[in-house]
């Protein structure tokens, strides 16, 4: 009887420790989608693409960053609202941008933003290059 009570026991454990890691672990799964699919999904997605005319401001009444993205492939640009902290250091450096957040009332309402900069090692392959005559 008590070898049953301790089976038991030790699947639930393992069911609730199972649903916890599960529960945590789809959380941070976000799947990158492009801009008309973030439009459509209504549930929280990554986008990626490039800061339209580098131009970014902050709303005074709000707090959030205000800026819009421009996707690689199609074109398409989409404004972005950054309501998760102050704007990032490297922001205004980086290549790309990704947001993860949900497209709502016509605007990519995002909680997290990803800065993708130029890699510091980009300019030594060129120059490694130019050292073999190359």
């Amino acid at each position: 009887m008590v070898k049953k009570v301790r089976l038991i026991l030790a699947i639930a454990i393992v069911i609730i420790f199972g649903y916890i890691a599960y529960s945590s672990f789809s959380d941070q799964m976000t799947p990158y989608v492009d801009f008309r699919q973030a439009r459509s999904s209504g549930k929280t997605v990554q986008v990626i693409g490039e800061v339209v005319n580098s131009y970014s401001e902050i709303d005074t009444t709000t707090g959030a960053l205000k800026f819009a993205l421009r996707e690689d492939d199609s074109g398409d640009t989409m404004e972005v609202e950054y309501l998760g902290g102050p704007k990032p250091g490297n922001f205004d450096q980086a290549d790309k941008i990704v947001a993860i957040g949900k497209y709502e009332s016509g605007v990519f309402h995002s909680n997290r933003l990803l800065i993708k900069c130029p890699s510091k090692y980009q300019g030594m392959e060129s120059d490694k290059d130019n050292s073999k005559g190359i």
